[in-house]
Order: structure tokens, then C-alpha cells, then sequence
């Protein structure tokens, strides 16, 4: 929401929202926007009579302003609704979908077209900072959505990357996700399936080999179809050839025969995959290995996804969105890559609306393998999840240290704060996942660091 309120704002509008209290990144790019945010719902919020209410997933029907748009005949649209009917005509969508690593490939695509010269627009959920913001109008014809599969409002069910017209896809993975939303596996592959079939016979779906959900539901497409990952079952495949603690070099090879070779600065098997569906998209829009190969040496990544946050008494602070279990154990896995010599401590927010639940209570306790410490904190807004139903911190503790792995359960934000403090050694490397602010712990944590190595 906040990036189609860029795209609005660029595109010369008057733009006023609602929300709860606001946090970083995107706290920071609304300020930057001008646009006067009420905190908080009420009717009154629309009392300057906007031309057009854009509806986010997360009202219902009775929710306050929704209620009073429709009571007072405003016109409304839902997100996705609002960025296909503003912006996407005349444009070539490139749409990113998966269940794991769609803003981290969208934005890698995004920078990849510019560095081309191809001036595209997007919309991303995270902040890219090669560019300062998570959008961009753009004047070029490409024009890259990160595209979700949650539901779109509350007036329409239907995923929302099926609003967005894709004339190119990318495919990265599909694992059982969203729990609230979609009651078992065949729901959310009949969701892709759709997504898939709206490709344009002379379209391209780029879907990643190496996931066996995403190679079976690419066999609905009617578009031609691009096989690409790390394994023998990729005829867009990339090997890696050499790596340090800053790069990671690597070759990619079409039908066996070199295309190219890249130097890029994310780590792990599954920024592998990413790069290489970014790298498939953007010469299927006309831009040069030359040109992709310069662009990727200069990423610089994405807010929140393996974000290096600082650095306090020789302890490294890592900023990461992953919750899925799957994303928690490729993301320690990278981290491993990359600090293959340091003590690494893993801490992890249950705040998802899939991670509150029990469904992946047991997938949760080999996530965890590659880390040296771990520590879990309390479930945020347990309430949100059926009772009977709620994730248990306290298991997964039990079946880490079945695991011989260092594991405890610290509830409180402050318990983990001063673990941390009084157990991390220079040359330790804290990785923090939560897909919210999880209390200002990055901050807090490298204050106090810094305070520790002052105090030597």
C-alpha cells in the first residue's frame, strides 16, 4: 500500500491514508512522500472527499472506513484493482510470484532493468535501496510487480497477482503457506494454477526446476516456458564457480552451453534461484548479459532480507523477513555461507499469521540445524490464532534441544536483549527474523553492543 501510494504521489495525485502506527522502512518513505497519514480508522478520515478510496486487504466489511465509503457512494477499488486500472496499461508486467522469495527477486529484476537502460516502473514490497524507495512509475515498457497470493479485499477473495496482467511470470517455489486464507495444498495450487493460465500464449513463465510444485503447476501455462535453477533439471542453470564474504561468483548455462558469468553480492542457494529467474526476465525484455552483469555487481540488496544492520563490539546484526520455516532455514543457511567461521545466534519472532498456527510446528525444529544458538521469542498476538490450533514456542525449544542443538525460549524482548549482550562473542554474527519491528531489537542491541566495547 505505501508503494502504490508512491506510484500515486509520482504520478501527480493528492494522496492521504490510513493506518496503525507505521514503522521502518516504509515509515520513513511515507514521510519522504509528504502524504498526511491519519493514525488510526474513522469515518472522518474521508471527509475530504477523495476521488478514489483504495481498500486494503486487511479491512473487512464492517471495518470503519470501508463502511462509511460505501455509505457515502464513494468510489473504491482494492490494491491490486488500483495499480492494474492506474498503471499497467500500455505496460509490460513482468509479475513475480512464489511462495518464498518474491520481493528479493522482483527487486533484483527491477535494479537488473535499470542498469539496462530500460527505465522501468515497479512495485515491491520492501525498500530497494539502490533505489531509496519501494516503487517507481518509470517511463520504459517493463514494468515488475511483486505478485502476492494473498487475497486481494474483502470484496474479492481471489488472489492478488491475478489482477496484474502478466505478460511475462516468474514462478520461484509454491509450499504450503497462509493457513487463514487457504484451507489446504490443493486450494493454494488451484490459485497459482489461475495465475499461471493468464499468460499470454506469446508470454514467457520463468518457474524454478529445482521446486517440484512449481515445474508441475508450469504445465498449465499456454506461454512458453523457461526451466531455470541449481540442479541437472535446469535448462537455465546457474553453478557457482567461487565465493568470499562480499561476492559470490557464478556461471549460468542454457541447454548446457555457458550464457555468461556473474558476480553477484548474495549469498545462499536460494539468491541463486533468485538471480537467476532476475537474469531469465530481464533478457526476455531485451537487456544485454554485459549490461545484467554490471547491474548485479552493483545490488545492494533489499531492506530486511539478510540486511546487515551494523556492527557492535565485533558482533554483526542481520535484519531478515523470513517466518515459513523453510525461509528460516535457507536464510540461517546463507548466513552460514557467508560467516562460515562465526558463532551464529538465530532468533526468531513467531508473528506470521502462518507461524501462530501449529501447521508447521514440526517442520519449525530442522530449520534450525546451521545455527549455533537459538533463541525463540513469544508467539506476537497469540489471540489471532484458533485456540487449539497456536504454535508452541515451548515444543520447539524441546525439539531443538533433541536436536543438541543450544536452544531456549525467552518470551520477553528484554531477556533476549541482555542474553545476547552478555553471551555474544566479537566475531559472533545475530541473525534476528521477524516480518515486524520486533520491539526496535536491532537498534537496541547494537547500542548496547557498541556501549559494551566502549566500556573494554
Amino acid at each position: 500500500m505505501c508503494s502504490l501510494a508512491g506510484l500515486f504521489v509520482e504520478a501527480g495525485h493528492e494522496v492521504r491514508g490510513s493506518d496503525g502506527p507505521l514503522f521502518p522502512p516504509m515509515s520513513e518513505q511515507v514521510v519522504s512522500l509528504g502524504v498526511q497519514v491519519f493514525t488510526g480508522f474513522r469515518p472522518e478520515n474521508l471527509d475530504w472527499k477523495p476521488d478514489l478510496v483504495v481498500i486494503g486487504n486487511i479491512a473487512s466489511a464492517d471495518h470503519p472506513e470501508a463502511r462509511a465509503t460505501l455509505e457515502r457512494g464513494l468510489t473504491y477499488r482494492s490494491m491490486p484493482q488500483a495499480l492494474a486500472e492506474h498503471f499497467l496499461d500500455g505496460r509490460t508486467p513482468i509479475v513475480v510470484a512464489g511462495t518464498h522469495g518474491k520481493t528479493t527477486t522482483a527487486a533484483i529484476l527491477a535494479w537488473l532493468l535499470e542498469g539496462a537502460g530500460l527505465d522501468p516502473g515497479f512495485l515491491v514490497g520492501g525498500m530497494l535501496p539502490n533505489f531509496g524507495r519501494s516503487y517507481k512509475l518509470g517511463t520504459g515498457r517493463p514494468f515488475v510487480i511483486e505478485g502476492d497470493e494473498y487475497e486481494t479485499a474483502f470484496f474479492d477473495k481471489g488472489s492478488k497477482f491475478l489482477h496484474y496482467r502478466p505478460q511475462t511470470a516468474i514462478l520461484t517455489s509454491i509450499e504450503y503457506d497462509h493457513a487463514e486464507m487457504f484451507p489446504d495444498m490443493a486450494a493454494l495450487e488451484a490459485t497459482f494454477s489461475r495465475f499461471v493460465e493468464l499468460i499470454p500464449a506469446e508470454g514467457l513463465l520463468c518457474y524454478c526446476s529445482d521446486d517440484p510444485r512449481a515445474t508441475a503447476i508450469s504445465q498449465r501455462t499456454r506461454s512458453r516456458s523457461l526451466a531455470y535453477g541449481t540442479g541437472e533439471n535446469g535448462v537455465w542453470r546457474g553453478v557457482v564457480i567461487g565465493s568470499e564474504s562480499d561476492f559470490v561468483d557464478f556461471e549460468v548455462s542454457e541447454h548446457g552451453k555457458i550464457w555468461s558469468r556473474f558476480r553477484s553480492p548474495l549469498h545462499g542457494n536460494h539468491n541463486m534461484r533468485n538471480t537467476l529467474a532476475a537474469l531469465a526476465a530481464a533478457r526476455e525484455a531485451g537487456a544485454s548479459a554485459d549490461c545484467l552483469g554490471k547491474a548485479l555487481r552493483e545490488f545492494r540488496g533489499v531492506k530486511r532480507r539478510q540486511e546487515i544492520r551494523g556492527v557492535g563490539d565485533g558482533v554483526v546484526v542481520i535484519d531478515d523477513f523470513a517466518h515459513h520455516p523453510t525461509a528460516v532455514r535457507e536464510t540461517i543457511a546463507a548466513v552460514r555461507t557467508q560467516f562460515p567461521k562465526s558463532p551464529l545466534w538465530a532468533i526468531f519472532e513467531p508473528r506470521t499469521n502462518t507461524s501462530r498456527r501449529d501447521v508447521f510446528q514440526k517442520q519449525y525444529a530442522a530449520a534450525f540445524d546451521s545455527a549455533d544458538f537459538v533463541l525463540v521469542a513469544a508467539v506476537n498476538q497469540p489471540e489471532r490464532a484458533p485456540e487449539g490450533k497456536r504454535f508452541s514456542p515451548e515444543q520447539l525449544i524441546g525439539d531443538l534441544q533433541a536436536r543438541s542443538l543450544n536452544a531456549r525460549y525467552l518470551p520477553e524482548l528484554e531477556e533476549i536483549a541482555r542474553t545476547v549482550i552478555a553471551e555474544a562473542q566479537p566475531g559472533s554474527v545475530v541473525l534476528i527474523m521477524s516480518n515486524g519491528p520486533f520491539g526496535g531489537i536491532h537498534d537496541r542491541l547494537l547500542g548496547a553492543l557498541r556501549e559494551r566495547a566502549g566500556s573494554h
